[in-house]
């Protein structure tokens, strides 16, 4: 692919107002039935390959977000396109009730390959730490006098549902969605003497993403979260682990917990999962397997058309090759990113494998991601300080490297206007 083909002249500040008017008017779809839910761009996107999409204007956009990393492999995939197409005409969804091929594979594969006892399939992320505070309470009544408070990280995110809401730590989300269920404690993320400190005899378990995702990238520390599983194990609760983001390779592992060396008694898995299908996995090992029959149930989980999707993206990050690829692409990555971040004067680089997030100099990450998107770049804000990129795990140098030449004049773009309304505002 000629990437100097796909690039058009960026329009000037006074041609924006314009373009979005054009894109208006000539897009004949509304979006006025559809409910609010975010803030979309005008743009209908038609079609995608790889690490790019297109538009209804047949225009091309590289995709460093890549639906927030739920496209691990990129858009539209041979093989995955090639499996799923294969499965429908097959068999779609047989019901929850009857055993399908793809469940019993797909459950097989994640045990072997992630050292875990037994593996339960969902759609999202959600269900599955919805599923997972369950399965915690559920072991508490067993084995910890009925103990059921799970301790969580500030600033953590688990999911939308109002219990994995009520387990996310965001001042925003509990304001709209209040009151939120009890039973969770929030402490500070990265502290190990306040995690002691929040633990009693009600506690069954510890939740924690190993990457703070919507709070900007935030990794947690080797020293903190070996302390954490130190701390599970000589206190007798349970550690979960959210691997929804930081999963199916993300990091350059497998798994988060690989590359920190600890071990969870629960994992839970999606996004990347599925490769852009509906998918996430609930984990879980050793005393934590406690769920009887009749305590899960869902219309879809675990049909035979989203497991397809998930054995071909098991068969990809499975490959030595494949892992050592992203931390190979992730270095690349990093660096570009150092070198735009010292030219612009923004700060702190955060992440790892094909996981990053870039703090800003000011709260103007939505502005560079409306810019970006002038450059025929498409990226996500996860603070408004904090740019958030989640490209393909098949990314490749040359993408990257179109990448950093978009965001450049993204940061130009908003550096110029920003100057211009100070000067503005000092006239």
């Amino acid at each position: 692919m000629n990437l100097f083909s796909l690039r058009r002249q960026a329009p000037s500040l006074d041609d924006l107002a314009s373009e979005v008017a054009q894109l208006a008017d000539s897009d004949t779809l509304s979006a006025e039935r559809l409910m609010p839910s975010v803030e979309r761009p005008r743009q209908v996107f038609v079609r995608g390959q790889g690490s790019w999409l297109w538009d209804s204007h047949d225009r091309a956009y590289l995709d460093f977000s890549q639906a927030g990393g739920a496209n691990s492999l990129g858009h539209s995939p041979s093989a995955l396109v090639k499996a799923i197409a294969s499965q429908a005409q097959a068999l779609i969804n047989p019901g929850f009730n009857l055993h399908n091929r793809g469940m019993l594979s797909l459950a097989e594969r994640l045990c072997a390959s992630t050292a875990s006892d037994q593996a339960y399939l969902l759609n999202s992320g959600s269900e599955a730490c919805e599923a997972a505070i369950k399965l915690a309470r559920k072991w508490g009544q067993l084995h910890r006098g009925g103990a059921s408070r799970i301790i969580v990280a500030k600033q953590g995110c688990h999911g939308r549902s109002l219990a994995t809401l009520s387990a996310s730590d965001s001042d925003n989300l509990h304001n709209r969605f209040a009151p939120l269920l009890p039973g969770f404690d929030p402490v500070p993320f990265n502290d190990l003497p306040a995690l002691h400190a929040a633990v009693d005899a009600q506690t069954v378990a510890i939740m924690l993403e190993p990457i703070q995702s919507d709070a900007g990238v935030v990794p947690a520390t080797e020293h903190y979260l070996k302390g954490v599983e130190r701390l599970c194990r000589e206190l007798g609760i349970l550690l979960i682990l959210d691997e929804v983001q930081t999963g199916i390779g993300r990091c350059g592992s497998l798994l988060a917990e690989q590359s920190y060396g600890v071990r969870a008694d629960i994992v839970v898995l999606g996004k990347g999962l599925g490769g852009g299908v509906p998918l996430a996995a609930l984990l879980a090992r050793g005393k934590a397997c406690c769920f009887a029959v009749g305590e899960l149930g869902g219309t879809h989980h675990g049909n035979a058309l989203i497991t397809a999707a998930g054995l071909v993206v098991l068969d990809s990050v499975h490959d030595r090759s494949f892992l050592q690829q992203i931390n190979d692409q992730g270095q690349h990555l990093r660096a570009g990113l150092a070198r735009l971040a010292q030219r612009y004067g923004h700060g702190e680089l955060r992440g790892q494998g094909l996981f990053y997030g870039l703090t800003l100099s000011e709260d103007c990450a939505e502005a560079v991601v409306h810019a970006a998107l002038h450059e025929g770049l498409i990226l996500s804000a996860a603070q408004a300080d904090c740019l958030r990129f989640t490209p393909a795990l098949t990314v490749s140098k040359a993408n990257i490297d179109e990448m950093l030449l978009r965001l450049g004049r993204a940061f130009s773009r908003v550096r110029t206007a920003q100057m211009q309304c100070r000067k503005g505002i000092a006239v």
